[in-house]
């Protein structure tokens, strides 16, 4: 009988569906659900840009949508196809994506009281409102628990779990005191399917718990009351209303209950797997190993790999973390990622580029990489750093923003455009040594997201700043692709390295770097990082007045 499995990927602006045949990977039906709240799915409040919460509601109705049509589409294009043959379901969310839910597990943007309360909301990844409380976190645990910090790179980040509770304890303590507890996205939807999204005894998963809230089995769970308590004496109280027990992916968060059967088609008893984060499941699809960097491209990135949990492993400073089981099992999940990457290509796009360069955004990119395909590295002067939102690694600090250096009144788009994509492969770089620095090796990395499948001139720069081949993964779904087959794993039917082998693909494609342009970045490097040190870090010492110089030499000679 065939099997399959269907992912479901609750991304930033959007969810969808992907159901997949597990002997081969064919994806058989997909489907998207845009949420439908706020701008592009997202709550915010103009009186402070770090804002960015998300309404419950949306996954909801999206989730009965998006599993409902996969399995409509797999119906009309496959003969006999009965919704009986799905035997997992996987479900990756972005995080650390915390919900404030009452006692039955409910969020409490659901109740009447709170419904227009934004603080009340899903508290989404990219809200930084809390960096005061990421920097005092990471102040204390300096002083009485530094391996609390080792484990996360060295820093606390406003992104992630315990800032995000306490600045909404601070700042909104009605809606802090109306909750019984929090649960990531990415446990709650697979508690919301298997019909138990009590807080005391749903599963939740190591992914988030070690990588975002301090989780780990070497200090018996999430950080002890002393601590939290030197934080604020309700996050100790907090604790005992949370949980003790963190899981893989790989295992079963419940079965598929009666009210989700009927609503989205599928049986009874389907096995559903534990959450995990988006580019963490997206790198199982992308057939991440040892040596292999899984990276996905979008709006942000997520740089992914793994190292056996059989070697000794030294803690990392600057990556966002270091968690047993959060990947493969087996394996430390070792995660990095850059805050800002199409995201700085479409803030030029909709704000800089002239109209000369086409009327839609598609047109003005198509034909800025056309314009700039032809041209040497180094050849428009312009160097930048690519913090527009922060920086997530190795830096992991949210006040920093982006520079654009070497511009003239000559300056083009296209050549502020190549400038950027530079940028960001220069801190793609950056992240790549920090991680060979301390014993992990990268051979190779394989891409995904839309611009690795779109933008062959971004592709070959990336190839030949970071020194290595460059493939891209076949499916377009790679987060939906890796949770389909965590659900199938779940169920018992194969292990996780057969189904990566039947479906973990990728495309024909490898870019290799170009020795002639290899050397030309290594010199725009060496200005990068001293921009890179000088303005985010406070021990670089030094001087900056060669930069400019510098670039219009390269200029000069790459013309």
């Amino acid at each position: 009988m065939p099997q399959y499995a269907i992912g479901l990927d609750f991304g930033t602006n959007s969810c969808r569906s992907l159901l997949v045949d597990i002997s081969d990977g064919n994806e058989v039906g997909t489907v998207v659900f845009d949420y439908p709240s706020g701008e592009l799915g997202i709550l915010t409040d103009p009186k402070d840009p770090n804002v960015a919460r998300q309404n419950p509601q949306d996954y909801l109705e999206g989730l009965e949508i998006i599993i409902r049509g996969a399995l409509e589409q797999a119906s009309r294009s496959i003969p006999g196809f009965k919704a009986d043959e799905v035997i997992g379901i996987g479900v990756d969310t972005t995080g650390s994506t915390p919900i404030p839910v009452d006692q039955s597990g409910a969020p409490l943007a659901l109740d009447p009281r709170f419904r227009d309360n934004l603080d009340a909301n899903v508290w989404l990844w990219k809200d930084h409102t809390s960096h005061a409380e990421a920097a005092e976190i990471t102040e204390l645990a300096k002083n009485i628990r530094p391996e609390y910090l080792a484990k996360c790179g060295g820093i606390y980040s406003s992104e992630w779990w315990w800032a995000k509770i306490l600045h909404l304890k601070r700042t909104a303590p009605d809606v802090f005191e109306a909750a019984h507890s929090f649960v990531e996205h990415c446990d709650y939807i697979p508690a919301v399917l298997s019909g138990n999204t009590d807080p005391a005894t749903l599963m939740r998963g190591v992914c988030a718990a070690g990588h975002k809230a301090m989780y780990s089995d070497s200090w018996d769970g999430l950080p002890d009351k002393e601590f939290l308590s030197a934080l604020d004496p309700s996050l100790a109280q907090l604790r005992d209303r949370l949980y003790d027990k963190a899981y893989s992916a790989g295992d079963q968060a419940g079965e598929l209950c009666e009210e989700w059967a009927e609503k989205t088609g599928l049986a009874v008893g389907t096995s559903i797997s534990v959450g995990a984060f988006d580019c963490h499941m997206g790198a199982v699809a992308c057939g991440v190993k040892e040596g292999t960097l899984t990276k996905i491209l979008g709006t942000s990135t997520c740089d992914i790999t793994v190292s056996s949990a059989e070697n000794e492993l030294a803690d990392i400073p600057g990556l966002c973390g270091i968690v047993n089981g959060s990947v493969l099992p087996g394996h430390y999940g070792i995660e990095a990622g850059q805050s800002a990457v199409g995201d700085i290509f479409l803030w030029l796009v909709h704000h800089l580029v002239p109209e000369s360069y086409g009327n839609t955004p598609e047109e003005k990119f198509t034909n800025m990489e056309k314009a700039m395909a032809d041209s040497a590295p180094g050849s428009s002067g312009l160097l930048a750093l690519d913090w527009n939102n922060g920086n997530r690694t190795i830096l992991v600090d949210t006040r920093l923003s982006g520079i654009l250096l070497g511009q003239t009144l000559h300056t083009e788009a296209h050549e502020i455009y190549r400038a950027y994509i530079e940028a960001t492969a220069f801190g793609a770089l950056t992240i790549i040594r920090r991680m060979e620095e301390y014993g992990i090796s990268i051979n190779e990395v394989i891409t995904t997201g839309g611009l690795a499948v779109k933008n062959a001139t971004l592709m070959q720069i990336y190839a030949d700043i970071l020194g290595r081949p460059l493939k891209v993964a076949s499916s377009d779904q790679t987060c939906a692709l890796g949770a389909a087959l965590f659900g199938a794993s779940s169920s018992g039917v194969a292990s996780l390295e057969k189904l990566q082998e039947n479906c973990a693909k990728v495309r024909d494609i490898t870019y290799n770097p170009v020795p002639e342009n290899q050397g030309t970045y290594e010199r725009l490097y060496s200005l990068y990082l001293d921009l890179h040190d000088s303005f985010g870090t406070v021990t670089w010492e030094g001087q900056l007045d060669h930069v400019m110089k510098e670039l219009i030499s390269i200029r000069e000679a790459q013309r």
